[in-house]
């Protein structure tokens, strides 16, 4: 009689398989023998060297930098195992690459979360598992089950076991008061908002702040810091405004561009992300703190696999 874990089956591409490694630790089980290569033009190309026939598969791949080879490795994955026969394909994408162009900002602009959303449903995903949606509507996008799953909770137990006093959360612009504000709920603590505008892509300009950061520990919590822009520029504002020590933390380590130069010259004291992106060693610092969501992505995995509730994870 087949068990259990011989059919709950995890397999992965370039993306981040450490991670996947570890999801597969906490379930007790090993990733499938899989590979994916590219011919000379550059052309992806997946083997599948088990068989999946009757399996609940579940893909790790995170769509992060290079973003459209890893959303292509993931599409021609969720195909072939779908003609392998697996009995159900579920796409665990806990960074969802294109989550910011999620509406059209001015005309004739794309919406390209819908057409990744679209390209995931085509391919054969049955289900979608990601963390910390950059826009939580972008679950209406798709006509499959999407578990959105949030980092808040590790990142809150953190800074709850660093013991801090005259603690503050602070949203790093008007678009992420509502996660502050359960993080703050959280940390039993309140919130002040930073009001910003952003006069071109990538550049952010402090206009305000909402709420006495004076004599206080400030966390900005966002959902993800790519050029570090905000987040250090906010840093160096609430220092101005007698904020003690600052800490950042967020979801998502993008980190591109300026990113690294510009956190090792922030007053940032501290940056605590989570490894739904893979950190390369120069972007290793000393400062940012790396949290695992594999305990938290394994669990629920098992909880889907078993048709037991997610949502108590978060209770």
């Amino acid at each position: 009689m087949t068990s259990y874990k011989e059919k709950l089956t995890v397999v992965t591409g370039n993306s981040n398989p450490k991670l996947a490694e570890e999801i597969c630790d906490y379930l007790g089980t090993s990733l499938i023998d899989a590979e994916v290569f590219r011919f000379s033009d550059g052309e992806i190309s997946v083997t599948i060297r088990e068989s999946v026939r009757g399996s609940d598969v579940f893909v790790v791949q995170p769509t992060c930098p290079p973003v459209n080879e890893n959303i292509m490795e993931l599409l021609i994955m969720i195909d072939a195992l779908k003609r392998a026969s697996a009995r159900s394909v579920t796409a665990v994408v806990p960074y969802f690459g294109y989550a910011r162009q999620d509406r059209k900002a001015k005309p004739r602009d794309p919406i390209s979360a819908k057409l990744i959303s679209n390209l995931l449903t085509s391919s054969g995903a049955d289900r979608l598992v990601s963390i910390d949606l950059h826009a939580a509507q972008i679950q209406g996008f798709f006509n499959i089950p999407v578990d959105h799953l949030l980092g808040a909770p590790i990142l809150a137990e953190y800074f709850l076991n660093k013991g801090l006093d005259d603690t503050i959360v602070v949203a790093p612009d008007v678009g992420s008061v509502k996660r502050c504000r359960d993080f703050a709920e959280r940390l039993d603590t309140s919130i002040a908002i930073i009001d910003k505008r952003r006069p071109e892509p990538n550049v952010s300009e402090v206009m305000n702040i909402i709420g006495d950061v004076s004599d206080k520990n400030v966390i900005l919590l966002d959902d993800m810091i790519d050029t570090a822009g905000t987040i250090t520029e906010a840093g160096r504002v609430l220092k101005n405004k007698g904020a003690k020590k600052v800490y950042a933390c967020c979801t998502h380590p993008i980190f591109s561009g300026p990113a690294i130069d510009r956190l090792k010259e922030s007053v940032l004291e501290e940056v605590v992300v989570t490894n739904t992106i893979p950190l390369s060693e120069e972007k290793k610092l000393d400062k940012v703190k790396v949290l695992s969501i594999a305990p938290l992505v394994g669990e629920a995995l098992d909880r889907i696999f078993k048709d037991l509730s997610v949502s108590v994870l978060f209770d």
